[in-house]
């Protein structure tokens, strides 16, 4: 059985899908999607059907491919519901822009809801700021990259993903940022400001022949 976030119409957010098993009285859970507004109420909708007998939760996040503030709060929950049935709790495999996300908070990425070592965990290297200015800016742009993503899932009749493959080999070849290609798609859709670059125009014109012949 599985729970998912409401999916808005425009197709901005990959839902987020949470499937998984039991093993005995040990349950997995495997989130697929991103972690956005709404995520930790569906969490918690799903920690709820578990049966009685669970002793154990475990969450595998090898499928969620991106994270913003949100995913904080979805950690809370699972937190909190291990403390209110005394049970323990995990959240493992990150990887991707979440992986980072956990670094950027300061957060164990191997488990973030972890307690620390006494004595101190092993020194991991901090983020550069360069590092931490393009996860800031990531996350700011998310809403012009979601909006592009919806117009090429409108014109075209793609799924998230392929429009996400489109942006992303687009802004490759462009040699830009996916914020610069989304932005590009989004005042074409509009008909209203600048001209994009050419170089952004013929990317995106060779991608989408690429993922939407």
């Amino acid at each position: 059985m599985t729970s998912a976030a409401p999916s808005p119409s425009s197709g901005r957010h990959e839902a987020l899908v949470i499937g998984g098993r039991m093993d005995a009285d040990r349950a997995l859970l495997i989130p697929r999607g991103e972690l956005v507004r709404g995520c930790a109420d569906t969490l918690a909708e799903r920690l709820a059907r578990l049966p009685a007998r669970t002793a154990r939760v475990d969450l595998d996040m090898s499928g969620v491919r991106f994270m913003d503030t949100a995913g904080l709060r979805f950690l809370d929950v699972l937190r909190d519901h291990g403390r209110r049935r005394s049970v323990p709790v995990t959240a493992t495999r990150w990887n991707g822009q979440p992986r980072r996300l956990l670094e950027l908070a300061g957060l164990d990425t191997t488990d973030p809801l972890r307690p620390p070592l006494r004595g101190g965990a092993p020194a991991r290297a901090p983020m550069t700021e360069e590092e931490v200015e393009r996860l800031r800016q990531s996350i700011a742009a998310r809403p012009v990259i979601d909006r592009a993503r919806g117009i090429l899932m409108a014109a075209h009749g793609c799924s998230s993903e392929a429009a996400w493959h489109v942006l992303r080999e687009a802004a490759r070849l462009s040699g830009t940022g996916l914020r610069t290609v989304a932005a590009a798609v989004t005042t074409g859709a509009d008909r209203t400001g600048p001209r994009p670059p050419e170089e952004v125009r013929k990317a995106l014109a060779t991608a989408l022949a690429h993922h939407l012949p």
